[in-house]
Order: structure tokens, then C-alpha cells, then sequence
């Protein structure tokens, strides 16, 4: 498979410097325009100010890119979900076809991975669905981590899965979960979810060493470490727990007057 790698992306792996990896999906599907474009901006932007190379992933007209122009941005930003919702399932079609593809965690993990990128940063993951004991509806996120080893930096699950059940997932696919600065596991908006992980790390430094222990031992999986949104954005996880069960209850109300 061809990738197209950024020149400047391309130039900070070549001397060994600091690249982190973006998904394209937030852009077309998270949000509405001009509201995405002005996020990706501010995205990189927070990645160059930290001494980093940003490197977006997406497909462009069947071809992979890692690494996009303000201009490629901008069509991301303005086709929004004309271009198709990218997991690593959907790769070959979309290529094939010589389709636009944005991102999702699994697809980003596996060409940053293709490329020698190793820290991926994110909002939030994908997980086990509620009732996916029954639905088996498990994100492809957790079977990528599972097998890619890269490093992914996010605010957790989001809480509308089941968490507890997540948490069970990554362990049975080996995947090391860390939690910073705290020894609770974080679900995205909110800053708590119940659960507690099996490793905190307290710095950037001890973030490194488990890097670069995972790297040394090629155990073969990725690494999550979550980071808890900051307190003073984050919303009561009591108040989003309730909404999502009325909105659960009112699924199920609805579907029973279905059938």
C-alpha cells in the first residue's frame, strides 16, 4: 500500500524527532463547519507548541495521507461526512474504490503505526456497548489496541459505554492501561467513572519509560493512557450518568411499542 507521507512528518521521523499522530473522524463527523476547521487548527497548533510535528491521517482519493495541508484540512473540514467513517475494517474499500476516508482510532493506529509513529492523541475511545454482553457490539478501537502497538493519549471512554466492561476487554487483549495523575479511570467528559485502573503514572517521564518498556519487549500491543479533562471542564459525571439512563429507558420504551 502506497502512503503519502507529509515532507515535514516525513523529515521528523527520518532525525529521530517527535511526531504525534491525529485522527481525521472529529473533523468530519464530530462537529459542524467552521467549527471543525478552527478545532483541527487549534488541534495542531498544541502539538507544534509542545515541540511535536502534527501528523492528521486520512484518505484522499484512495490514498492514505499522514500528515494533511491546511488546504487538505479545509476539504476535511467542509466535506464533513461525505467522506466515509474509516475503521480498520473499512480501509481496503475505501481504497480500492479510490475513495475519502476519515479516521477513527483503529485506522489512525494502524497507519501511524505503518509509518513509525508511536504516540496517537485523542478525545475518546471506543469501547464495549451497553449490553454488548448480549450484542457483542465491541468498538474495533480495543481489538487495534490489542494488536498495534502505539501509544494513545485520550480522556478515556466515552461514558454513554460500559466502562467496567471496556476496562475487562483491554486486559483480556493485553493491552496496558494507565491513568494520569490519578488513580481513577477518567470517561471522558466527566473526570471519574468508578473504575479503578491497574497503573497511574504521575509524569511525562513515567509515561516515556512504559513507552519505551512496551517498545523494548515488542509485546506487540498499543498502551492507553488516559488523562482526565480538566476540572474546570468537566461535567458531573451524576448529572450525564442520569441522562444516560433516562435516554436508555426511553430506547427501550420505544422499541417495545415497536414490536
Amino acid at each position: 500500500m502506497s502512503i503519502a507521507v507529509a515532507p515535514e512528518v516525513a523529515a521528523a521521523l527520518a532525525r529521530g524527532g517527535a511526531v504525534v499522530a491525529l485522527e481525521s473522524t472529529i473533523i468530519c463527523h464530530g462537529m459542524p463547519y467552521p467549527k471543525n476547521l478552527q478545532t483541527a487548527f487549534e488541534v495542531e497548533a498544541v502539538v507544534r507548541d509542545a515541540g511535536a510535528i502534527p501528523a492528521t491521517i486520512a484518505i484522499l482519493d484512495g490514498v492514505p495521507h499522514v500528515g494533511l495541508s491546511s488546504e487538505q484540512l479545509k476539504r476535511l473540514a467542509i466535506s464533513g461526512r461525505q467522506f466515509q467513517k474509516t475503521a480498520r475494517r473499512d480501509i481496503a474499500h475505501v481504497v480500492a474504490s479510490g475513495g475519502n476516508g476519515a479516521t477513527t482510532v483503529s485506522a489512525t493506529m494502524f497507519f501511524a503505526h505503518k509509518v513509525g509513529i508511536p504516540i496517537f492523541v485523542t478525545g475518546g475511545i471506543g469501547g464495549v456497548h451497553r449490553h454488548g454482553e448480549q450484542t457483542m457490539d465491541i468498538s474495533s478501537d480495543l481489538t487495534e489496541l490489542g494488536k498495534t502497538p502505539v501509544a494513545v493519549i485520550s480522556a478515556g471512554v466515552k461514558s454513554i459505554l460500559d466502562i467496567p466492561r471496556t476496562l475487562e476487554y483491554l486486559e483480556t487483549q493485553g493491552v496496558t492501561v494507565a491513568a494520569y495523575r490519578t488513580n481513577e479511570f477518567p470517561a471522558f467528559f466527566t473526570e471519574i467513572s468508578g473504575c479503578q485502573v491497574p497503573c497511574r503514572v504521575d509524569s511525562p517521564e513515567e509515561c516515556a519509560k512504559i513507552i519505551h518498556a512496551n517498545s523494548n519487549l515488542h509485546l506487540g500491543s498499543g498502551i492507553l493512557i488516559a488523562v482526565p479533562v480538566p476540572t474546570q471542564h468537566a461535567a458531573s459525571g451524576n448529572i450525564i450518568e442520569s441522562a444516560i439512563q433516562k435516554a436508555l429507558k426511553e430506547a427501550e420504551y420505544s422499541q417495545h411499542l415497536r414490536f
